[in-house]
Formats: C-alpha cells, sequence, structure tokens
C-alpha cells in the first residue's frame, strides 16, 4: 500500500483532487480536522468530497473519547473509508489543545481514546503517531504503547520514523531534524506481525518507497507528493499493477483548469485549486516561466474563454 500523508493546506478537497489526476489508487487522507471542528462546525463544507477522492481516509485531531467517538461517528456517516487519529502532530498550537504529539505521553488516554472511537463506528480506526516524544526511549516505551492502542482496537498504524520534539524544535524542524530511525518501525513489525505497519518520513522518490517497504504493510510519503507530483503518475502501475496513468502533464493542467473554472461558478477564486499544479513541471525546461504565468492568473477570476488560452502555458 502507498498512501499520500494528511497535510494541513495541502490534502483539501482541491488538492485531493489534484492527486487524483496522478493517482487513482493511493490512499489519500484529509487535513486533519478537530473534533470540536466536526461536532461544531460546517460539517458539509469540511467533510464532503468527491466520489473521485476514494479510497480517503478522515483524520481527527482531539483527546476527549466522548468527543472523538461522536466525530467519528459522523465521519462514517459521510462514507470515509476509514478514521484516523492524529497522535503524531508536535506544533504548539495542536499541543495546547492537548492532542496530537503530545498524547503520545498520555498512552492511557490515547488509548480510551481509540477505543471510544472503535467503538463508535464500523469502518477502520488507525493511528499516525512519531517513534516517541521528548526524552522518552523509542527502544523502551514505544512498542509499549502500541501494544496499548492494539489493545484497544486499533490494528493499523502510520508511524512517522522520528522522534518529536514537543520543547525546542518548530513544527518545520521536526519534520527534519530528529534523526529517522526505520529500524524501529521494522521490529515493530517483526515482533507484531498481526498488526498492519505503514513508515512515513524522509521518503522522497518512489524507488525509495520500494527499497524501505520491507516486510511492512505500506508506506507513506508526504510532502514530496506536492513538491514533486508528477513522480505518483507512476504509482498506480508500481504499487498496483494498474496501467492507467495520465498521457502527461498537460492532461492534468487541463483537468485542473476545468476544476478551477467550475469550483469558480461557486465563488471560488481560481488560486485555490491551481496552486497545487505550481510543481507539476518541476525539473522540465520552462518550469520556472510556467509558475510565474500560473500565478499572475491565479490572482484574478477565471473565465471560461481562457481555459483552452491557459492551458497553453504548458512548457
Amino acid at each position: 500500500m502507498l498512501s499520500i500523508a494528511p497535510m494541513m493546506g495541502y490534502t483539501d478537497r482541491a488538492g485531493r483532487y489534484f492527486l487524483r489526476r496522478l493517482t487513482k489508487h493511493a490512499r489519500l487522507y484529509t487535513e486533519m480536522l478537530t473534533a470540536q471542528a466536526i461536532l461544531h462546525g460546517d460539517r458539509q463544507r469540511l467533510l464532503a468530497f468527491g466520489a473521485c477522492e476514494q479510497p480517503l481516509t478522515l483524520q481527527i485531531g482531539g483527546s476527549d473519547p466522548d468527543e472523538l467517538a461522536a466525530a467519528a461517528k459522523i465521519g462514517a456517516t459521510f462514507g470515509y473509508n476509514g478514521i484516523n487519529l492524529n497522535l503524531g502532530c508536535p506544533s504548539s498550537r495542536v499541543g495546547e489543545g492537548g492532542f496530537g504529539a503530545c498524547l503520545m505521553g498520555r498512552p492511557e488516554r490515547a488509548a480510551r481514546c481509540v477505543r471510544a472511537m472503535a467503538e463508535a463506528v464500523d469502518i477502520p480506526v488507525s493511528v499516525k503517531c512519531r517513534i516517541g516524544i521528548d526524552e522518552q526511549d523509542p527502544e523502551r516505551e514505544f512498542v509499549p504503547f502500541i501494544e496499548r492502542l492494539a489493545d484497544a482496537g486499533c490494528e493499523e498504524f502510520i508511524v512517522h520514523a522520528r522522534k518529536a520534539w514537543l520543547n525546542g524544535l518548530s513544527p518545520k524542524e521536526n519534520r527534519t531534524l530528529p534523526p529517522l530511525q526505520y529500524d524501529v518501525v521494522y521490529r515493530l513489525k517483526e515482533t507484531h506481525p498481526h498488526l498492519r505497519i505503514h513508515l512515513n518520513g524522509g521518503i522522497e522518490t518512489l524507488e525509495q518507497a520500494q527499497s524501505v517497504l520491507g516486510g511492512l504493510d505500506g508506506v507513506m510519503i508526504g510532502r514530496a507528493a506536492f513538491a514533486n507530483p508528477w513522480m505518483l503518475s507512476q504509482v498506480d502501475r508500481l504499487w498496483f499493477q494498474k496501467d492507467r496513468a495520465p498521457s502527461g502533464r498537460g492532461e492534468v493542467l487541463e483537468e485542473m483548469l476545468a476544476h478551477a473554472f467550475a469550483r469558480a461558478q461557486a465563488g471560488e477564486m481560481p488560486r485555490a485549486s491551481l496552486r497545487h499544479c505550481m510543481t507539476l513541471y518541476r525539473g522540465i525546461k520552462g518550469g520556472k516561466a510556467f509558475r510565474r504565468k500560473l500565478n499572475d492568473i491565479m490572482q484574478a477570476p477565471l473565465a471560461e474563454n481562457q481555459l483552452a488560452q491557459i492551458a497553453q502555458l504548458s512548457p
């Protein structure tokens, strides 16, 4: 299994639509939504998605078992394939809310959250976490943490193979500075073969993703999916033995232009959709000029008679 990580500002509806122009079969995730937002916000705006986005998992953040259970139920009624509990976000804002990676320091609370969610829905509940936080010793504390969550009803774990330093590092630094420890994840799978374990962290190419898979159940790619999105056009062939792939970058651009125009009819600025195309021509001659032109276009309303003209921006 290959999946694209949940990322704020990236895996929104337009971002997922863009990703589906490139791969039909990789598992996608929503941006993290807090349980309270789901319970008290505009659910249609927050949770609605198109059929083409499946398979799609809803990622929820929170620390109150009852709220998480209720939010998971709502997510299930919208038709998501699964629910994922965020136990890996290291941001101070999330930490102040008592959820994300800081819950790795409260294993009993994390287990109660997982159990409440698993008992509330009939779709799979998974967890995305780190290998530890701050001064925790992954060799000593990580596996018992996973075992406790497994006992609570979770059988699938997406593990970012770095510790999260909640004191002293920014979220950006936490994505790169703590050293990767893939071996911790491999050993978890070896000793717990009944659990589904996916590896996340530091994976930049599909070739690297295949090389690190080993005996694990899947690999998750993060920001590289948007930094160099065209590589995803080979995911279905390499990972799912499906032949279908876009004919070229131009096909993806045209589909995104049509999507941006359709969304404009609902009052949305073209930037919301087209910004995901900014790196579509990364590494291609003319790519920088394309980004400049596309950036200019994104600043103004989009007219239907512009679509063909804009499509010709393709290098």
